[in-house]
């Protein structure tokens, strides 16, 4: 018998409560704050390209069985997209299965084995749209073998939405997502490759009754350490180049306007 949402959310909120009580005895942990611009966003519905600040702060950390990220964007938009301000939240907590059961599960090019849940939250106040996004995450994750890291997760997403116009929240259709996130130090030249790549699949009708499409969403960093050459410390400050190419985003048919975005950003983050 399917599970209905409300008893797969508070379970999941269940899990990612004893998850975060667990991470308080972490082994590492990095936090940073950034800021990026770009002036070639785009809006599904909205055929101008625009331009937004994004301050942003990270915090990734490691304990006994596994990882946290935090990830939480303030993004202002120009006039363009009614001087909008959003904020975006993004956690994921990945419990390593083979350091829970004290076995060795490598295999191949993969090192590890785990199982990864969390949420993205967002609100934003633009004049059209006002997206109140909720979306729970849960799936399997392999941790590859590289240097730095490398994970591949195959996610279950249940998203809703509260836009303007709809009295009462919305619940997409259930759907996959293929995940890719990487760090990747190269060599010993100060610089790295680091960034994600989305496929989400359609995720049924939209809260308007129009069909969804495919997503596709890749944003790689070019990120150099400029810490260690001031004397500041090792990747302390990072000044770096970042590209997304978002593909029916949000689920928009190309057909919307404003649904393929190209952006070309600068990027700088100060860690502690």
């Amino acid at each position: 018998m399917p599970i209905p949402f409300l008893s797969r959310r508070t379970s999941l909120a269940s899990i990612l409560a004893l998850s975060a009580s667990a991470a308080h005895a972490a082994d590492w942990s990095d936090n940073a704050i950034g800021y990026r611009y770009g002036t070639r966003f785009a809006e599904p519905y909205n055929s101008q390209d625009i331009s937004k600040n994004i301050l942003n702060f990270t915090h990734s950390s490691g304990y006994r069985y596994g990882t946290n990220f935090l990830n939480i964007d303030l993004l202002m938009s120009d006039r363009k997209d009614d001087n909008a301000q959003e904020a975006y939240l993004t956690y994921r907590h990945t419990l390593d299965l083979g350091k829970i059961s004290g076995r060795d599960l490598a295999f191949g090019p993969a090192r590890g084995v785990g199982l990864t849940l969390g949420l993205d939250w967002n609100t934003k106040n633009d004049n059209s749209y006002a997206s109140k996004k909720r979306m729970w995450v849960i799936g399997p994750t392999l941790m590859m073998d590289v240097p730095g890291f490398l994970n591949v997760s195959l996610l279950a997403l249940f998203e809703s939405n509260q836009p303007k116009g709809i009295s009462s929240r919305y619940s997409y259709d259930t759907h996959p997502m293929l995940n890719l996130a990487w760090g990747i130090p190269l060599g010993s030249s100060g610089w790295g490759f680091e960034g994600y790549l989305n496929y989400i699949a359609a995720k049924g009708r939209n809260e308007f009754g129009g069909a969804t499409a495919p997503e596709f969403n890749i944003d790689t960093q070019l990120m150099y350490d400029l810490g260690s050459r001031l004397g500041m410390g090792k990747n302390s400050l990072r000044l770096g180049l970042e590209y997304q190419y978002w593909r029916n985003k949000f689920g928009n048919p190309s057909t919307v306007p404003g649904s393929l975005a190209k952006t070309p950003m600068v990027r700088v983050e100060y860690h502690f």
